[in-house]
């Protein structure tokens, strides 16, 4: 009887833990429970401490309501242009409602793949290879629309889709290869023959360049050579002109001078027949004098030139009388005071004037804005105030120095 009790006992104990632990469910965070009474749903369990009735509540499943990342293996898709292109894909989803998940479809994460699948083909299927592969973003956002949009009945939500992979053939890639190596060589000889065009233009700019101011280099050494010449020529043939005019003048002196001094020396026939004499073997030093006739009454015909001018002296010789009304200026042993300058060195101070101009002009640098500036007036016209300067110098020094050095005057004749 004890023992029929004990046992009896017993069982009721491991009947209320048998239902004690089906009553009492705890659902994990981010997860839910869908439960059914009697085959039938009843709620849903959020995550906590959960109740069921023992032996007629059940859950049919539990849902993880975090986001969820599936890979798809592999898909072959042919794109507009007919070639054959494996897309591996990635969608990332979550569970919004978990009833519509277990009760609206039997497998959501197969039911996701098959759809990214269609999908994807109907989007490459309109595009062609180049696009395909350029068009990563377009065709995610394509992918999510329709996903998202089919899926919303399920209770699942479509984050995104990503387009992990894009494997062309090997053929194709092997073509692409090649294109895209005969495009880096082209762009490559592009760029090398650019590098050659731009070289030679800055080279040939760079010859034109010193060409042009060879040229105008050139150009302002001749005439700086040619308007030195020229006020070379000019301070020449002045200075040729001023020696001339003191020569005349010298010889003019020296004749006044001889004049008188024969006029006070008095001279007689014999001393001009002596310097007749004297004056003949000079005359007879050309090479076309050959001949030469001395007429015998050439004594008689000084006599009688004497006889002219002259008066006979004390002891009966004709002598020339210089007139009485004539009065020499000076003895011809004195030097006249109009002569002191002509023997001076010093240079005239019109010419050294022009000359410091000239050689102004002359070491002026030649700046390199020459040749873009405008093309020089011709030599005839004056440069710059240091040319003018220079023509009024030469004209000045033209003028004879009558002023300084007057012409002597021819005294009288008797």
């Amino acid at each position: 009887m004890s023992i029929a009790l004990v046992v009896v006992l017993v069982v009721i104990m491991l009947a209320i833990v048998v239902t004690v632990y089906k009553a009492v469910v705890v659902i994990p965070q981010a997860s839910a429970a869908v439960v059914e009474r009697l085959g039938r749903y009843r709620s849903t369990f959020n995550p906590g401490l959960n109740f069921l009735v023992p032996f007629i509540d059940r859950i049919r499943d539990r849902i993880d309501l975090r986001e969820q990342v599936v890979s798809f293996p592999p898909q072959s898709v042919i794109t507009k242009d007919n070639l054959t292109v494996d897309i591996d894909t990635v969608v990332y989803f979550r569970v919004t409602n978990p009833k519509d998940a277990v009760y609206e479809i039997s497998d959501y994460v197969a039911a996701v793949e098959q759809l990214a699948t269609t999908t994807l083909r109907n989007v490459v299927g309109g595009m062609s290879l180049d696009d395909t592969l350029t068009s990563r973003d377009y065709i995610n956002g394509q992918l999510s629309g329709v996903l998202d949009e089919a899926t919303g009945r399920w209770g699942i939500r479509v984050g995104r889709v990503e387009l992990r992979a894009i494997d062309p053939p090997v053929s194709v890639r092997d073509s692409m290869e090649k294109q895209l190596r005969a495009d880096r060589e082209k762009r490559a000889t592009i760029l090398t023959a650019e590098g050659h065009r731009e070289s030679a233009i800055k080279t040939a700019e760079g010859q034109k360049q010193a060409a042009i101011l060879s040229a105008e280099g050139a150009k302002q050494a001749a005439i700086l050579s040619a308007e030195a010449e020229r006020q070379s020529r000019i301070l020449r043939a002045q200075g040729e002109r001023a020696a001339r005019y003191l020569q005349a003048q010298g010889q003019a002196k020296a004749i006044e001078k001889v004049f008188s001094a024969i006029k006070a020396g008095r001279p007689t026939p014999e001393l001009l027949a002596y310097q007749y004499l004297q004056t003949l073997p000079q005359m007879a030093q050309g090479d076309a004098n050959k001949v030469w006739i001395v007429p015998s009454d050439f004594g008689k015909a000084l006599e009688g030139f004497t006889r002219m001018l002259g008066a006979p002296g004390d002891d009966g010789v004709f002598r020339y009388e210089p007139s009485r009304d004539y009065v020499s200026s000076s003895r011809p042993e004195d030097d006249d005071e109009g002569v002191a300058g002509w023997f001076e060195t010093p240079s005239d101070p019109h010419v050294a004037a022009a000359l410091r101009a000239a050689e102004e002009v002359a070491h002026k640098e030649v700046s390199m804005s020459a040749s873009l500036s405008p093309p020089l007036r011709p030599s005839s016209e004056p440069l710059d105030a240091d040319h003018e300067e220079v023509t009024r110098s030469g004209e000045s020094a033209q003028r004879p120095p009558a002023d300084r050095n007057p012409p002597p005057q021819r005294p009288p004749s008797d």
